[in-house]
């Protein structure tokens, strides 16, 4: 039997190129959308896929990377332009004609977050709703289990996992499980067109909770530490991120603090994509710790020196001066924003386990599509 040629957008990065080696091991043509061909990318086409090398910004690589595919998951990166992006793939996935595109998004888009980003891919959920001949699946997560392991190297020799969470809970996934709900839409899109699932881990649990874990794992005390915004940028910028990184995350932050992530959650979406089970945040953060590139590529290395020397870099970081970066570059900053658990109309949605979309007479999710015919 023919099996579709499905492109994958950030395919070197944490879902995609999980995403790659999944739809691979299942006999798929995978074509992998990469920025570079590096060693992450070397792997993916050891591997068997297809590599194609571009620039999502860039409406001529679109044009050629979706020549003879038939599906496709799109990531869109963590970007300031993130919605010029989201809105050129679906001019190209139109004209490609498409049958189906699985949508990473975020579990707490609305639209009026602080977060830019989570507007944009609240514009961007709606938009790509009104394609008049792509279907549409979202991939709606909330905060990943890698997150909580960025201090890795401070967690493993000076036993701190420090924070800005409080005491706010989340049902982690990790990478590979939102992977498998994106390829399991893909692999059969028909019971999946129109539907929003947002991957969760098995159970909610608190940055203490995960703590409590890690000194399992570790076998030594992890003591949970709750810091502020302001410390939480200060770590950031010593890590290395990017100030406008720093500005939107600062924002999700706040989003575990206040309890957005546990409202709904967790979910049984991966067992009912993929007929398997969740993995528990124990399991995902034992693998992690055994490799740690799998939280982030500058955590290859977590030596008590490389610790010792983020500690200072973090203690001589200057805090940004965040909501003057975000005014100089113009982003479109609201009066009153408010969190995700703050707005009713993200409440009633995410109680019911679903992304919050406008109810719109234009909303194709009932429609019978050629897939499901």
């Amino acid at each position: 039997m023919h099996k579709p040629k499905i492109l994958v957008t950030a395919a070197a990065g944490r879902t995609g190129s999980a995403a790659v080696l999944q739809l691979l091991a299942q006999g798929f043509p995978v074509r992998a959308f990469v920025r570079r061909r590096d060693a992450r990318a070397t792997r993916l086409e050891t591997a068997g896929a297809e590599l194609f090398v571009g620039d999502l910004f860039d409406f001529r690589h679109l044009r050629r990377a979706l020549i003879g595919v038939q599906r496709a998951y799109y990531c869109p990166p963590f970007a300031p332009n993130l919605l010029h992006g989201a809105m050129l793939f679906a001019l190209a996935a139109e004209e490609a004609k498409l049958e189906v595109v699985a949508l990473m998004s975020q579990w707490n888009p609305h639209s009026t977050h602080p977060s830019v980003v989570s507007r944009e891919h609240w514009i961007a959920n709606q938009m790509y709703r009104w394609m008049p001949s792509v279907d549409v699946v979202h991939i709606n997560p909330g905060i990943f289990a890698f997150v909580y392991l960025l201090g890795l190297p401070t967690i493993v020799h000076f036993g701190l996992l420090m924070a800005p969470f409080g005491a706010g809970r989340n049902a982690p996934p990790s990478n590979e499980d939102i992977a498998r709900v994106a390829v399991g839409t893909l692999i059969d899109p028909a019971l999946h067109i129109g539907k929003s699932y947002r991957p969760t881990g098995p159970e909610l649990l608190s940055t203490q909770d995960m703590a409590d874990i890690l000194s399992k794992i570790l076998n030594r005390r992890v003591k949970y530490q709750d810091t502020s915004i302001a410390m939480f940028a200060r770590a950031a910028k010593a890590f290395g991120f990017p100030e406008f990184e720093i500005s939107q995350l600062r924002f999700y932050a706040e989003d575990i603090r206040h309890g957005s992530f546990a409202v709904g959650g967790p979910t049984d979406h991966v067992e009912q994509v993929t007929g398997q089970k969740p993995e528990a945040f124990e399991q995902t953060a034992r693998r992690y710790i055994h490799n740690p590139a799998l939280i982030h590529p500058q955590l290859a290395r977590t030596s008590k020196l490389s610790a010792l020397a983020f500690l200072v870099r973090m203690l001589w970081s200057r805090v940004p001066d965040l909501d003057r970066w975000e005014r100089d570059r113009a982003h479109p900053l609201l009066n009153h924003p408010h969190l995700a658990v703050d707005s009713p109309e993200w409440q009633a949605t995410a109680q019911q386990q679903q992304l919050h979309l406008l109810r719109l007479n234009a909303d194709r999710s009932h429609e019978l599509s050629p897939l499901a015919k």
